[in-house]
């Protein structure tokens, strides 16, 4: 396949070292030399140092021959027209990252499929649907739903409390028992376990389960006494706190707290003034927490743009009792220390928009893709077809690559876990673990 990427930031990079380990035939372009630079030493791939927006330059990046076009510039305005004209020169799709909520209207899908935009990227979207889906449940560091639920990955800090720590897997995860543990997050190891591995205190389990049996994994790993999220703080509050606002379920009150006045008085005209309560001042002010009642709040969410801050204000609130924390850090290079320093849910952003589009580039029975930041991995769900690799043998006989693990499986509608013994059918969709493993090496099995 043949990508086409403009705009050599976060999201540039990313998708274009994605790709690089896939092999793909990948062409970067900017117009700043010292952002390729930064990229081309360590992976396989071409840039050009140009303004995309010229025809000269996409003429260079062989266009025409593209099978995707992805503009990731800072510029919407830019991302839209250089679709338009990748689309026109031959580029079979396009993809434009955009920042206006108003573009990402169903409604004007076909418009801009008509004028050569086959897709629209809107992160601050993907990143406030994340946080809403996760201040639903207090004791969960990360949540991905499959099928609606029908199977549910959970990522749970383990504590003194937890029920099963030092047990072989083995022992935990026989055939009968309502969840898997797919993988490990230990310090900076991923593990991709097996029956003599066992889960150890402050690990970061990651969990495939049912809907029905939440609860019960909410008892083993002794997470009962978190008190469910009724009261939101935010800080910082740009275009995600106001989607995330639009997002939250109606049971929960939210405080906005913003240093800009002006900023401020534009929030009450953007969010439910019946629901969220809009303050101007400092989150990281400990004094202004404690008269906002922070004592009685269940989650503090920092969205300010400064990695720093976030990590700061978020430690703050810990420190004041909030168990559940939230931190958008959008500097990869902070990620690992957010981590050590224990903050809870980190939010990127950027990583979620590079993975929707790297779901593109897959064939149309790789069905959703979420990279998971803090264990450096892929969770991916496949259609299996017939005849397929997956579906001639039992998964304990088909040889799956090392680094990777299936959580569990949709069949008619209906989530269930797959052991050893599984017989996978055509037409079931197939939840697999990746960590450091190209997903193409997964994808053969199920074609």
């Amino acid at each position: 396949m043949k990508i086409v990427i403009s705009g050599a930031y976060a999201i540039g990079t990313h998708l274009a070292k994605l790709l690089s380990r896939n092999n793909e035939d990948t062409v970067l372009i900017d117009d700043d030399e010292e952002r390729l630079s930064s990229i081309t030493s360590d992976h396989d791939l071409l840039t050009i140092c140009a303004d995309p927006s010229r025809i000269s330059t996409m003429q260079d990046a062989d266009v025409k021959n593209a099978d995707l076009y992805i503009a990731v510039t800072p510029d919407q305005s830019l991302n839209i027209n250089t679709c338009i004209m990748a689309k026109a020169l031959g580029a079979k799709r396009t993809v434009a990252k955009i920042d206006d909520y108003e573009y990402a209207d169903p409604k004007l899908k076909a418009f801009f499929e008509h004028i050569g935009v086959t897709s629209l990227i809107y992160p601050e979207n993907l990143a406030a649907r994340d946080i809403a889906n996760g201040l639903k449940m207090s004791w969960v560091r990360q949540r991905w739903d499959v099928h609606d639920g029908a199977l549910v990955m959970l990522g749970i800090k383990l504590r003194e409390t937890c029920e099963i720590l030092n047990q072989p897997l083995k022992d935990l995860c026989k055939p009968e028992t309502p969840y898997h543990i797919v993988a490990i997050k230990r310090g900076g190891e991923t593990i991709i376990p097996r029956g003599d591995d066992e889960l150890k205190l402050y690990d970061l389990a990651y969990f495939m389960t049912t809907r029905n049996y939440i609860p019960y994994i909410r008892k083993i790993v002794g997470k009962e006494h978190y008190v469910d999220v009724k009261n939101v703080m935010i800080m910082g509050g740009g275009t995600t706190a106001v989607r995330a606002c639009a997002m939250i379920p109606e049971y929960m009150n939210c405080k906005i707290l913003e240093k800009d006045e002006q900023r401020c008085q534009k929030l009450n005209d953007l969010v439910d003034t019946d629901r969220v309560m809009v303050i101007n001042g400092d989150g990281r002010d400990m004094q202004l927490l404690i008269e906002e009642n922070i004592k009685t709040t269940q989650a503090f969410v920092a969205l300010t743009g400064n990695a720093e801050t976030n990590i700061l204000a978020c430690l703050t609130a810990k420190r004041l009792g909030v168990r559940k924390t939230v931190a958008m850090v959008e500097n990869v290079d902070y990620v690992s220390m957010a981590e050590s320093l224990d903050i809870g849910t980190i939010v990127n952003k950027k990583a979620m928009a590079a993975s929707a589009i790297y779901q593109m580039m897959l064939d149309e029975d790789v069905n959703n893709i979420r990279f998971l930041m803090t264990a450096n991995a892929d969770v991916a769900e496949f259609t299996a077809q017939q005849g397929s690799k997956v579906t001639r043998k039992k998964v304990f006989e088909l040889g799956l690559p090392q680094g990777s693990t299936i959580g569990g499986l949709v069949r008619h509608g209906q989530g269930q876990l797959v052991s050893g013994g599984t017989q996978i059918e055509a037409g079931d969709n197939v939840v697999v673990f990746c960590h450091e493993l190209n997903i193409g090496k997964i994808e053969k099995f199920f074609k």
